[in-house]
């Protein structure tokens, strides 16, 4: 049991620090940072003044993500890549999928940065998947 915590915790740290990379380039690349301003009033921090703590929080919650993920993994018995796989693409279009289409429906976001964030975080929870497959088996 103890070894168990230990691999999920190696699990989540290795896809945290991966997804916290990769929402880096799904989220701001500079490619994409342009397509941010066409619309400064919908941003809480214009030109991003005083958004140090939103970075903070935002740089946390991939691990949150991970750990969740790799929990329930554990949890329902699942530690096959593919089945971890199947299961991150499963909870993409139950949660995040949905709600960030949602979001570029009402709010002025430019459709590719909706694109980039829907892909981020399909990354996000396959790189979950396959920590889970390398560290928790």
């Amino acid at each position: 049991m103890h070894g168990l915590w230990i691999r999920l915790a190696l699990a989540t740290l290795a896809s945290g620090l991966a997804a916290s990379a990769t929402d880096w380039l799904f989220m701001g690349a500079d490619a994409l940072y342009l397509r941010y301003d066409s619309h400064p009033e919908i941003w809480r921090y214009p030109r991003g003044k005083g958004e140090a703590t939103a970075i903070v929080w935002a740089s946390i919650l991939p691990f949150v993500t991970c750990a969740v993920f790799c929990l329930l993994c554990a949890g329902l018995h699942l530690t096959a890549l593919r089945i971890t796989l199947m299961l991150a693409l499963a909870c993409w279009l139950i949660g995040p999928l949905p709600l960030v289409v949602t979001n570029a429906l009402f709010i002025k976001f430019p459709p590719m940065i909706a694109a980039a964030h829907a892909c981020g975080w399909l990354v996000k929870l396959a790189l979950a998947a396959i920590a889970v497959a390398l560290f928790v088996r």
